[in-house]
């Protein structure tokens, strides 16, 4: 696991800030390098972990992070935010479940499929999927993993940032409109979410945007998205924002 790189935040004053950084299935923490770049730039202190996200079910890869994340803690006295791509969100909601930091700040997740994808619900069954994906790869369909479902109601502070743009033609027949080519946008919501943008990116494309990388430091500032000069809708107490 990649060591954390201690530095002073701006966003906290003298009580400095940390972000723990959480890859996606089939993923590497090489792939949030750039973002946790521009979050020690913006004085974060991070820590950007590689977990086994095919070889075992969220929960015990909740069990796997713990040790690292704890030792992180320790090392900080401010807030503690997350910052996630994909699967990562979804196992950071199942870690915070049971191992709530006490300093928890926010959380922002890109592209996780809180509401399942429809991808997995087509690929389930299907042996190449279910052996290269493994136990977490079958608790990302729509139907609602157990283990999921029973997460407790959001009490923190989320902002979601979904993408829909996507290269691949194939995404147009497996997933609804608009999506980031894995996952859709309507798939990213969260009831009780504090703030959701979408920007003009792929699903990978999220972790390199500009506007994805700036909103997400926007977000751990100040609770909320930049807001843009596109016309905004409100849904109950969230806010939807297009950003490009």
């Amino acid at each position: 696991m990649r060591s954390p790189r201690a530095t002073p935040s701006r966003e906290s004053g003298s009580r400095p800030a940390g972000v723990v950084l959480l890859h996606g299935i089939a993923g590497r923490s090489l792939m949030l390098r750039r973002l946790e770049k521009a979050l020690q730039r913006a004085g974060f202190a991070t820590l950007n972990l590689d977990y086994a996200s095919r070889k075992k079910p969220l929960q015990q890869l909740a069990e796997d992070i713990h040790p690292a994340i704890v030792n992180f803690i320790a090392r900080q006295h401010g807030p503690i935010h997350f910052v996630t791509h994909s699967m990562g969100g979804l196992l950071a909601r199942v870690y915070i479940a049971k191992y709530r930091p006490a300093r928890l700040g926010r959380v922002v997740m890109l592209g996780t499929p809180n509401g399942g994808s429809e991808i997995a619900d087509r690929l389930k069954d299907v042996a190449l999927y279910r052996a290269f994906f493994g136990p977490a790869g079958l608790q990302l369909v729509t139907t609602g993993d157990a283990a999921l479902a029973s997460l407790p109601a959001l009490d923190y502070e989320v902002g979601i940032i979904a993408g829909n743009r996507f290269f691949d033609p194939i995404s147009a027949l497996l997933l609804p409109w608009p999506n980031d080519g894995r996952v859709s946008v309507a798939s990213s919501r969260l009831p009780d979410m504090a703030d959701h943008t979408t920007v003009k990116a792929s699903h990978m494309g999220l972790l390199v945007h500009p506007t994805a990388v700036r909103q997400t430091i926007a977000f751990l500032r100040d609770g909320r998205f930049e807001r843009s000069a596109r016309p905004t809708w409100r849904s109950g107490r969230n806010l939807h924002r297009v950003a490009g």
